[in-house]
C-alpha cells in the first residue's frame, strides 16, 4: 500500500480517530483525511486540518479546492503567495493515493463492495512554555485503528493481522522513516508556530463561560455545566468543605460549541444530600492561565430546569379559562340567536331544497 507524503495539509473526521487533546499551554496541528466508499451524499475524499481544534482549512473532492476555514488563515499568502494553489495540488495528489490506498485496505479484509471509510490522521503538539514538541501519526479503517507510527521508537503498530504487511514494509524501508520524523519533528512544528502567529488575536484569546446549574428533575443529578470558554485548556469538579469529590461526582468531556468555543459538564449526585449540606457543595471551573477560579454554590433558587413553578403557571391558566369562557359564552349566544331566527321562519318541507340550502349550494 502506497505511503502518504507527509506534507502540511489537514485533517478531518466522520468517525473520527482517536484525538490527541492538547493540554495547558500546549498548541496543535492535526490534518485528517477521510476517503469514503460508496457513502451517500458525501464527497469520496476530504481533508480537514485543525489549529488548536479550530478548523483552518478545508478540501474535498467535490470542490477540488484547498480553502480557508478562518480569516486569519488568508495571512499565509502574504509570505507565500502561491500557498493555497500549491495546496490544493498537494490535495488532489493525496485524493489518488488515498482513493488505492482503500481499495488496498478492502482487499486486505477480502471485501468488493460496501460501506466503508478510511481514515489517516497526522500531526504535532507543540508546548510553548517547555518547547516540547510531539508528533503523531495514525491509520484507521471503518472506525476501529488500523495501524499508528511510534514516533519514539520508529516502528508501526499494527493492531489486526491485515495491517502486518504493510508494517513490515513500511518499518523497512529507513528513508521513509526519516521523512516521515523529520516532518512530525521538525515541519509540522514550524508551520504550527506560524499558524499560531497569524491567529493570535484569535487562537490566544482567552473567554471565560458561564457556569449555571442544571437539573432535569428533582430526583436527577446537578449539573455544573460551563460553556462558552476558549480555549479548551480547563477543568471542572465539585467538591465539599474545600475537598475535591469523587464517588457521586459524573465528569464529561470537553464538546465543542458551534461558534468555536468549548462546553463541558460535571453531575453532581444529590440523591442522598441533606438538603441542610447543599451549602457545604460548590462547583470550581480552573481556566489555564486565569488566576481566580470560577465558583458556583450548590443552590437550590439558582438551579435552571424545564419544571414550571407553581406560581408561574397559575396566572397562565386563570387567563386562559377566563378567554374560554368568554369565546363559549359568544358561541351559545350566537347559536340561540340563530335558532330563536330559525324558529320564526315558515317551514319548507322539500328536503331537496333543505339538502341545497344546508350544503350552501345554488337550486337549479
Amino acid at each position: 500500500m502506497r505511503q502518504l507524503t507527509m506534507k502540511a495539509w489537514i485533517y478531518l473526521g466522520l468517525l473520527l480517530l482517536s484525538l490527541h487533546g492538547a493540554s495547558a499551554m500546549t498548541h496543535s496541528l492535526k490534518y485528517f483525511y477521510t476517503t469514503s466508499s460508496q457513502v451517500p451524499n458525501f464527497p469520496e475524499f476530504v481533508i480537514v486540518g485543525l489549529v488548536d481544534e479550530v478548523e483552518v482549512v478545508h478540501y474535498d473532492s467535490n470542490t477540488r479546492r484547498a480553502e480557508p476555514k478562518q480569516d486569519w488563515m488568508s495571512r499565509v499568502t502574504e509570505d507565500n503567495p502561491q500557498y493555497w494553489q500549491k495546496q490544493t495540488e498537494s490535495c488532489l495528489g493525496e485524493q489518488q493515493g488515498c482513493k488505492s490506498d482503500i481499495e488496498v485496505v478492502k482487499q486486505r479484509f477480502n471485501q468488493t463492495g460496501g460501506v466503508h471509510i478510511y481514515q489517516v490522521m497526522y500531526g504535532c503538539e507543540w508546548d510553548d512554555d517547555t518547547g516540547n514538541i510531539n508528533g503523531f501519526l495514525q491509520y484507521g479503517y471503518d472506525g476501529e485503528d488500523f495501524m499508528s507510527f511510534d514516533l519514539k521508537t520508529e516502528t508501526r503498530i499494527a493492531p489486526n493481522q491485515q495491517a502486518l504487511i504493510t508494517k513490515h514494509k513500511w518499518d523497512n524501508n529507513k528513508a521513509q522513516i526519516a521523512e516521515e520524523k523529520h516532518y512530525l519533528t521538525q515541519i509540522c512544528p514550524e508551520w504550527l508556530k506560524k499558524y499560531v502567529d497569524y491567529g493570535r488575536s484569535s487562537l490566544l484569546r482567552k473567554d471565560l463561560p458561564s457556569v449555571p446549574l442544571l437539573q432535569k428533575s428533582p430526583s436527577s443529578p446537578v449539573s455544573c455545566h460551563a460553556t462558552g470558554f476558549y480555549p479548551n485548556s480547563a477543568m471542572m469538579f465539585w467538591r465539599k468543605d474545600g475537598e475535591e469529590l469523587h464517588d457521586i461526582v459524573d465528569h464529561g468531556e470537553i464538546l465543542p460549541n458551534h461558534d468555536g468555543s468549548f462546553q463541558m459538564s460535571s453531575d453532581l449526585d444529590v440523591s442522598s444530600l441533606p438538603p441542610e449540606d447543599w451549602e457545604k457543595y460548590e462547583c470550581v471551573f480552573q481556566f489555564s492561565g486565569v488566576k481566580e477560579d470560577i465558583i458556583t454554590k450548590l443552590d437550590k433558587a439558582v438551579i435552571r430546569t424545564n419544571r414550571e413553578k407553581p406560581t408561574d403557571v397559575t396566572v397562565p391558566i386563570i387567563a386562559a379559562v377566563v378567554v374560554l369562557a368568554l369565546v363559549l359564552i359568544a358561541v351559545i349566544g350566537y347559536v340561540y340567536k340563530n335558532r330563536k331566527a330559525e324558529c320564526s321562519k315558515p317551514q319548507d318541507n322539500n328536503p331537496e331544497l333543505t339538502r341545497l340550502n344546508h350544503e350552501g349550494n345554488n337550486p337549479r
